[in-house]
């Protein structure tokens, strides 16, 4: 902690002594806003970038059939314009001549994929560990996922019932807001996870590229056995491969935690002096909840699920795995212009809260004109739209609200979201991506054999030799744009990954810097395809705004009827 503290004092000596270069665009209103973020130089006019990281959901699941929905009555209707393009979904005989429906692997939960209709909005928990996924698409088939990663319940049509469930997928009439932003403005057919594997790992690349470096703290757990979260790298460390609770959080588990050793993005953010910070749902230990819960323990009922859960899961926050970004306490910032900074720029003294804060602190932030350069966004756990204990329609909720509240702002107008997802949840897409990056763990991997994921030489982890456990690309997710420079109605063919983001971070504030150790930036997929910086200002203004409905997902006419 005292090493942290003195690292965190240097960086904020060195802020003040400096000064930041102005270079807006020239079609920029120089008068939009005096915020601190608004003066660091940028490559390209975004001065805000906003990630909304949701949980467990594959392109397939949420865009199968995209942008024909069965508008059934009585559900909220999706008629895209013309001229709408269609991504690399499901049609034909991936339909109706499912490899899945006819591998007799599956037993009774082989099945053709089947629209999950917006009654079905709470599902099963689909299982989405590194090894299983690989089994599913069991050497590029992409044939038996019902097998490894499918797990039903009770109630609905079809296989819902049945571990053929993981094969189901949602229109636009039940996550009709993100088909709403994917008509208006980008989204990628081509983004995956950067490795196999479930949430932590995916938290991980998304801020690191990396999840090599890995140190156990508490374990039950050994690597290279099934149901492992790390195995042996093959140079003497450790690479995680599935969840565990971070090392420097008051609320992990008791028993099994670990730490990483390597740089994140906010290492370099801070070496910049560029506000930054992670916004985490349930975050704010001192709240206390509407049904009074508090501390970690923090709780919210969902109608559609039917049941409380937690609203802070430590295994989903990133940052708290490191030693230089990591708040282990839950210390609150000294202010709220101090979110977004290592310093209080009043009192000139370290900042407790370390860039790590509640969700409220976010909405708190932009309202006093302290928007950050960058911000993770975490919903509270009911919202984040991982199933088994939360569902699409409160993801909407929590992404509408943070898209309608943005676009109310000044600083929309150099403001991009990006909306992703940490991993697929093992639910079926039958884009299968050849690995680029192998692994040959005996156990974890089996991908293409027993022991064997992809071909080739592993990828290089934090001390530059070949490491396995980072197999990938993964399992494809969905990716949105949305921004008033944000193509318009496109789809994007870039192969992408969750270590895109940190690239467009690095590329658009820190003159391309990279983590280095063997993270993914250096060799990821750029997100610009999605972007159009050649349209005139008033091309980007107030016809770029889109609200809408947060509970049914469609526009309103305007911001008053939000």
């Amino acid at each position: 902690m005292l090493r942290r503290q003195i690292a965190l004092l240097s960086l904020s000596a060195i802020a003040l002594a400096s000064t930041v270069a102005w270079s807006a665009s020239d079609d920029h209103d120089k008068g939009h806003s005096d915020s601190h973020a608004e003066a660091v130089r940028t490559a390209t006019p975004i001065k805000h970038l906003v990630v909304i990281f949701n949980e467990n959901v594959s392109y397939d699941h949420y865009f199968a059939t995209y942008p024909h929905a069965a508008n059934p009555t009585g559900e909220p209707s999706f008629t895209a314009a013309a001229g709408t393009p269609s991504g690399n979904g499901l049609s034909g005989a991936l339909l109706t001549d499912n490899p899945n429906a006819t591998n007799p692997a599956n037993g009774t939960g082989a099945t053709n994929p089947f629209r999950l209709d917006r009654s079905q909005a709470a599902t099963a928990d689909q299982n989405h560990a590194y090894t299983a996924e690989e089994q599913a698409y069991d050497n590029g088939a992409a044939d038996l996922f019902p097998k490894y990663t499918g797990r039903g319940s009770s109630g609905g049509a079809g296989a819902f019932g049945t571990n053929g469930q993981v094969m189901g997928y949602y229109d636009g009439n039940t996550v009709t807001a993100l088909w709403n932003y994917a008509q208006h403005n980008a989204m990628s057919d081509n983004a995956y996870t950067s490795t196999y594997g479930p949430s932590t790992p995916g938290a991980l690349e998304v801020i690191a590229g990396q999840t090599n470096g890995m140190k156990p703290i508490l374990t039950t757990k050994k690597p290279s056995v099934p149901g492992s979260y790390y195995v042996n790298d093959g140079q003497g460390s450790f690479t995680m491969i599935n969840d565990v609770d971070p090392a420097y959080d008051v609320c992990s588990s008791k028993t099994d935690q670990a730490l990483m050793t390597g740089k994140n993005i906010g290492d370099l953010l801070n070496a910049r002096d560029i506000s930054w910070g992670g916004f985490m749902g349930g975050f704010n230990l001192q709240t206390t909840n509407a049904n009074g819960t508090t501390n970690c323990q923090r709780s919210t009922f969902s109608t559609v699920v039917g049941a409380a859960t937690g609203d802070y899961i430590p295994h989903h926050n990133w940052f708290q795995y490191y030693a230089s970004t990591s708040n282990p306490q839950h210390l609150r910032p000294s202010s709220v212009k101090a979110i977004g900074h290592s310093y209080d720029p009043h009192s000139k003294t370290l900042d407790p809260a370390n860039h790590q804060y509640d969700i409220d602190d976010f909405f708190a932030a932009v309202r006093a004109g302290n928007f950050p350069s960058v911000s993770f966004l975490k919903a509270p756990a009911y919202q984040d739209g991982h199933a088994g204990y939360s569902d699409p329609l409160d993801e909407q909720v929590f992404v509408v609200k943070v898209l309608n509240f943005l676009q109310q702002q000044r600083e929309w107008r150099d403001t991009a979201v990006i909306v992703t997802w940490d991993d697929s949840d093992g639910w079926y897409d039958h884009a299968y991506a050849l690995p680029t990056s192998a692994s040959f763990d005996s156990v974890a991997d089996q991908l293409n054999g027993n022991g064997i994921c992809g071909s080739g030489t592993a990828p290089a982890g934090l001390n530059g030799k070949p490491v396995n456990g980072r197999c990938g690309p993964g399992t494809r997710i969905p990716f949105l744009v949305i921004s008033p420079w944000a193509k318009r109605n496109h789809i994007d063919h870039t192969l992408i990954d969750q270590s895109s983001v940190v690239r467009f971070i690095e590329d658009n504030w820190l003159d391309g810097e990279r983590i280095g150790g063997g993270s993914f930036d250096a060799s990821a997929g750029s997100v610009m395809g999605m972007f159009d910086f050649n349209r005139r200002d008033e091309e980007h203004g107030e016809s770029a705004k889109l609200y809408l409905d947060p509970n049914t997902g469609v526009p309103v006419d305007s911001e008053a009827g939000i």
